[in-house]
């Protein structure tokens, strides 16, 4: 079963845990680990991701930029806007998983993202990172909706979807700029009624002893 610790003032107490993934914030001694993951999977991932602006500089290759960066998701996870999570399995970095867009209110939703290590991919260890980063954002957070946009052409991230029968909810057009395109993206979403009726199954299924 998921043991979940609530947010602390630092990110040295954020740990959520799966069956083979650890979820927890990314640090500044993470610089190594991620900026290899990131430098040896570049043209798998950026296909995926908007285009970085040339003149931006680069954190898979700045030690100091990639501690900005860190600092600055902790600043969004302390607004309450953001939770960024590096996923580690076997205490290696493996990827990252976000909870971004966090809108509080009569809305109470936030989005997912995601991507992992070309080298990991085909083990459903995306599926279960999304389940222990779902149960944060249902049972701690109190979230009600959470939603993740995907390429239709991303196979791999869509097979996470269909591997937790996450409901469809059609296509927005060209909804993001991705590579330097705007891009249509297949709507997935999952409400907190929905996650209660399923909750023993998935957890159980995914993230159980």
């Amino acid at each position: 079963m998921t043991a979940v610790h609530p947010a602390r003032p630092s990110n040295v107490g954020l740990r959520l845990y799966g069956r083979r993934v650890v979820l927890r914030p990314l640090v500044a001694q993470d610089f190594n680990g991620w900026s290899e993951v990131r430098r040896r999977n570049g043209e798998w991932l950026t296909q995926w991701e908007p285009m970085r602006l040339s003149h931006h500089p680069d954190p898979e290759t700045n030690r100091e930029v990639f501690a900005a960066r860190c600092g600055a998701r902790e600043r969004e996870r302390l607004a309450g806007t953001q939770f960024a999570f590096g996923i580690f399995v076997d205490g290696a970095f493996a990827g990252e998983i976000n909870l971004n867009n966090v809108v509080r209110g009569a809305f109470q939703s936030a989005t997912i993202g995601y991507w992992i290590d070309k080298s990991r991919a085909g083990r459903s260890l995306m599926s279960e990172a999304v389940v222990v980063l779902a149960q944060y954002a249902f049972e701690e957070m109190r979230l009600h909706r959470l939603e993740i946009c995907i390429i239709p052409r991303n196979v791999n991230s869509r097979r996470v979807m269909e591997k937790l029968d996450i409901r469809t909810e059609g296509v927005a057009e060209r909804f993001l700029e991705i590579n330097g395109v705007w891009e249509d993206h297949i709507r997935y979403g999952i409400t907190y009624e929905e996650w209660n009726e399923r909750r023993a199954q998935i957890v159980n299924d995914w993230i159980g002893d």
